[in-house]
C-alpha cells in the first residue's frame, strides 16, 4: 500500500525502518516534530540520505565554519563563488574564471573498485559542469594499504582502471595526483577526485530554483536501482572487520552518456535557457529537489511518476534515494522550455518536465496523483542535525611525539647511504608511478602543459594569450598523525610549493578531509586540529578555501586511517610557455639548493621504509619561508632551467627524480652530515638548476627574496654522484625506481 501524507497522518504509530536507514532516535523524533506527524516512507528516505554524515556534514560543520573567517579574495581578485556552492569559482584575469574542487568516493571504491572510482570522477565533473564551466582536467589523489597485501591487489587495479576509463572516455586529461601506501588504508582505500573547469565570468550558474512557475526539468540518464542509499549511506558508516557494515548498490557509470550530458549542458548555457541547475550526485533526487528549492524561492512541486526509469518496479522512496549517474536537474522559464528540450533532443539526451517552482515554501512530491512528500525543503537540505562531537587529545599522543625518529640507527658509510637511497627510490611511495599514470590520457584536448611526474599539473586556458592554471594535491598522513595541526599546514605548504615551482602564483585551496570515525574523540581531535591548522595557514598565506569535502568513518574495525587532509592548491600562470620544468634537462648546469635543511626525520619516508617507525614531531612549518620561495619562483621564470620541490625522501629522492627525468646525471657535494642532507624532509626547500653564466643573477634573486641558497654541484654524466660518499649509475637507478609496481601488479 502506498504510504501517503494522508495515511501518515492517520496512522501515526506505523513502524518505520529509521534505524536501518542510519537515523538516530533523536533524529527520527526531530523529523516528526518538523512535520507535526510521522514521515511517509518517501519523506523518511529523503531525510535519511540528506541527514547522513556524507550529505549533511553533521559532525564536521561546526569546525568547517571557521574557513569562513578567511577573506574571500585571491591575489588576482574576489572569488565569484565559494563555500556552499557546487564548487569554488575564481577570477584568473582576462575575463576568465576557473572552478575546481576535490571530493571523495572512498567507501564505494572499496566495495566495487572500478565503478566506485569511475563514478567518483563522474560526480566531481558534474559539480564543475553545474557551475557553468567546461571541465578541462582531472586529478586523482589515491591511498592504498601495503602494496603486497592481497586486498590492495584487488582494489588498486580496479580503482586505477575506473579513474582512467571514465576520464579517458570523457576526453579529460589526468594531469596529476598521488598514490600512497600505508597499512592503515588496508580495507579502506581513499579515492579522492579533483576536477578543474574554465568559464567566462558571465557564464557562471548557481544551484537555485527561483521564479514561481518556472519548470523543473530532469535530463540525462534514466533512474535505476543502482546506488540506492549509495555514497550517502555507505560513506556514513564504519567498515567492520568482515567488510562494509552496509552494502547498498554502488552507482554504475556511463562515461559516454556523461560526455553527451556535458556538451548538451554547455549548449544549454550558451543558449541562455537555464535559470538554475544542480547535478544529481549523492542522495540523487532527494538532494537536487531539496537543495534547489531551499536555495531559491523556497517551493517546488514535482510529479515523481514522470521520472524516466530503467526499472519500472522502483518504489517512490527508491527513486528518491537512487544515485544513478549522469543526471542533471535544471530550472527553466516556461518560454524557454521548448528550446531547452530541442537542444537535449539534438544531443540524444532524454529530458522530462517533472514539475514547477512554487512560492509555497514547501517541497511537494506526488506519485500518480497521491501526495508522498510535503516538507519544508530547508529542513531536508540545510537544517539537518549539528553535532558538537566530543574531542580530546589522545593520551598516547605525548608518547608518540616523544618517540623521535632522529634517535633511530642511521647509515654511517657511503655504501650504506647508497643502499638507503636505492631502497627509498624503489619503495612503493617513492617509486615510479607510470604503471598507474600510463593508464590515463594526460594530453587529450591539447592544452596540457605539465602533468605527472612534474611537481604540478598545468593546463592552458586561452590559446591566444597562453593564460593557464596549475594545480597540485598533497598530504603526508604520517605528519598529520604526529601533529594534525602542523600536518594539515604541511599538506598545504607542499601543494603551494609544487604549484609555485613551475612559476604559477598560488590562488586558492580546495580540500578533501579524510578521517576515521567521528564518534571517537581522538579522531575528532585530529579533525578539529587539522581544520584549525588549515584555516590559520590560509590566513597567513592570504589564500581562501573555496570548498571541498569531508569523508569520515574511514576505518576498519578499530583501526582508523592516518588522518589524511588532502589539500589542493590552484595557481594562475600568465603565460604557460614561460614556465619552469621539473628535472635536469642539460649537462653543464649548476645545481643549487634553496631553503634551510634541519635534522628533521620524524614521519619521514626513511623512518617509514627502513624502520617501519612512526613517532616524533613532523618538520617545522614556516609559511613565511614558503611565501618567499613562491615569490622567488614567480620571478625566476626564464632564469631557472629546472626546479623540483623537496618533500618525501628529501634531497636524495629529489635528485633521483631530477636525474631520471631526462637522463642527465649530476655530481653533488654536501656539507655536514651527508645523511641528514640527503634524507631530512625539512619544508620550504627546492633544488634548481641554472646556466653557469646566470649564477650571479640567481644569487641576487635569492637574496632579494630572503631565500637561503647553496651551490651543491653540477649536472652531467651518466650517474648520480655524491662526492666522498657514493655514486650510482642512472641505468641501475632507473631499474630500481621503475620495477616496483610492475613486479607486484604485472
Amino acid at each position: 500500500m502506498l504510504d501517503t501524507v494522508a495515511t501518515a497522518a492517520e496512522d501515526p504509530h506505523h513502524d518505520q525502518p529509521w534505524s536501518e536507514l542510519g537515523l538516530k532516535p533523536d533524529e527520527y523524533q526531530r523529523i516528526r516534530e518538523i512535520l507535526g506527524r510521522r514521515p511517509t516512507s518517501s519523506e523518511l528516505a529523503m531525510y535519511s540520505v540528506m541527514w547522513s554524515e556524507h550529505c549533511s556534514y553533521k559532525s564536521s560543520k561546526v569546525h568547517l565554519k571557521q574557513f569562513g573567517e578567511i577573506p574571500q579574495e585571491t591575489p588576482v581578485g574576489k572569488m565569484l563563488a565559494g563555500i556552499g556552492e557546487n564548487a569554488g569559482v575564481l577570477d584568473i584575469g582576462q575575463g576568465y574564471a576557473v572552478t575546481f574542487k576535490v571530493e571523495s568516493h572512498n567507501h564505494p571504491s572499496y566495495v566495487e573498485p572500478y565503478q566506485g572510482a569511475a563514478t567518483g570522477v563522474g560526480g566531481i565533473v558534474r559539480d564543475i559542469l553545474a557551475m557553468g564551466a567546461r571541465p578541462v582536467a582531472v586529478m586523482d589523489p589515491l591511498r592504498f594499504g601495503p602494496l603486497d597485501a592481497a586486498d590492495t591487489q584487488r582494489v588498486l587495479p580496479g580503482i586505477v582502471a575506473g579513474v582512467g576509463g571514465y576520464g579517458n572516455c570523457l576526453g579529460l586529461p589526468n594531469i596529476g595526483g598521488e598514490a600512497v601506501f600505508d597499512p592503515t588504508y588496508l580495507g579502506n582505500p581513499l579515492v579522492n577526485a579533483l576536477c578543474v573547469g574554465v568559464l567566462r565570468h558571465e557564464d557562471l550558474h548557481l544551484a537555485k530554483a527561483s521564479g514561481t512557475g518556472n519548470r523543473v526539468v530532469l535530463y540525462g540518464a534514466r533512474t535505476g536501482g543502482d546506488g540506492i542509499g549509495g555514497v550517502s549511506v555507505l560513506a556514513s558508516e564504519t567498515f567492520d572487520e568482515g567488510g562494509p557494515a552496509k552494502r547498498p548498490s554502488v552507482q554504475v557509470g556511463d562515461p559516454f552518456m556523461e560526455k553527451l550530458l556535458i556538451e548538451c549542458t554547455l549548449e544549454l548555457f550558451a543558449a541562455g535557457v537555464v535559470a538554475g541547475i544542480q547535478d544529481l550526485g549523492g542522495a540523487g533526487l532527494s538532494c537536487a529537489t531539496s537543495e534547489l528549492a531551499s536555495a531559491g524561492d523556497g517551493g517546488m512541486h514535482v510529479e515523481l511518476d514522470l521520472v524516466p526509469l530503467r526499472d519500472s518496479t522502483l518504489a517512490p522512496e527508491e527513486i528518491l534515494m537512487s544515485e544513478s549517474q549522469e543526471r542533471m536537474m535544471a530550472v527553466v522559464e516556461p518560454g524557454d522550455l521548448e528550446a531547452f528540450l530541442e537542444i537535449c533532443a539534438k544531443w540524444d539526451v532524454e529530458a522530462v518536465d517533472i514539475g514547477e517552482v512554487t512560492d509555497t515554501g514547501r517541497l511537494v512530491i506526488d506519485w500518480h496523483g497521491e501526495r508522498v512528500v510535503d516538507v519544508p525543503p530547508r529542513s531536508v537540505a540545510h537544517d539537518g542535525p549539528t553535532y558538537h562531537r566530543p574531542f580530546a587529545r589522545p593520551d598516547e599522543q605525548d608518547a608518540l611525539q616523544a618517540d623521535r625518529a632522529e634517535r633511530l640507527p642511521r647509515p654511517a658509510t657511503g655504501e650504506e647511504l647508497r643502499e638507503t637511497l636505492l631502497r627509498l627510490a624503489g619503495s612503493p611511495n617513492l617509486c615510479d608511478k607510470s604503471w598507474i599514470t600510463d593508464q590515463y590520457d594526460r594530453y587529450v584536448r591539447g592544452n596540457t602543459v605539465l602533468s605527472q611526474p612534474s611537481d604540478s599539473g598545468m593546463v592552458r586556458v586561452d590559446e591566444q594569450t597562453n593564460l593557464g592554471v596549475s594545480v597540485s594535491t598533497d598530504c603526508n598522513g604520517r605528519f598529520a598523525r604526529l601533529d594534525p595541526y602542523a600536518g594539515a599546514q604541511l599538506a598545504l605548504a607542499e601543494s603551494y610549493r609544487n604549484v609555485a615551482t613551475g612559476g604559477a602564483r598560488p590562488l586558492a585551496v580546495s580540500d578533501c578531509l579524510n578521517f576515521g570515525s567521528p564518534e571517537d574523540p581522538a579522531v575528532m581531535w585530529q579533525f578539529a586540529e587539522a581544520c584549525r591548522g588549515l584555516k590559520d595557514a590560509c590566513l597567513e598565506l592570504g589564500i581562501p578555501v573555496t570548498g571541498g569535502n569531508v569523508s569520515l568513518y574511514n576505518q576498519t574495525g578499530e583501526t582508523a586511517i592516518l588522518p589524511t587532509p588532502v589539500v589542493a592548491v590552484l595557481g594562475v600562470v600568465d603565460d604557460v610557455t614561460k614556465r619552469t620544468p621539473t628535472g635536469f634537462r642539460a649537462e653543464g648546469e649548476e645545481v643549487w639548493l634553496l631553503g634551510e635543511t634541519r635534522e628533521e626525520l620524524s614521519g619521514s619516508e626513511w623512518a617509514h621504509v627502513v624502520h617501519g617507525h612512526l613517532g616524533g614531531m613532523p618538520p617545522q612549518v614556516d609559511l613565511a619561508a614558503e611565501q618567499r620561495l613562491a615569490a622567488f619562483f614567480a620571478e625566476g621564470v626564464g632564469l631557472l632551467t629546472s626546479a623540483h620541490d623537496l618533500s618525501d625522501g628529501g634531497l636524495g629522492h629529489a635528485l633521483v627524480e631530477s636525474v631520471l627525468r631526462d637522463g642527465v646525471g649530476a655530481t653533488v657535494s654536501l656539507d655536514g652530515d651527508a645523511f641528514v642532507a640527503l634524507f631530512s624532509e625539512s619544508a620550504a626547500r627546492a633544488v634548481v638548476t641554472v646556466s653557469p653564466e646566470d649564477a650571479e643573477r640567481l644569487a641576487s634573486l635569492a637574496q632579494s627574496h630572503g631565500v637561503p641558497l647553496t651551490r651543491i654541484g653540477a649536472t652531467g654524466g651518466d650517474a648520480l654522484v655524491v662526492e666522498g660518499q657514493f655514486e650510482v649509475g642512472l641505468e641501475e637507478l632507473r631499474q630500481v625506481w621503475t620495477v616496483t609496481l610492475p613486479a607486484v601488479l604485472g
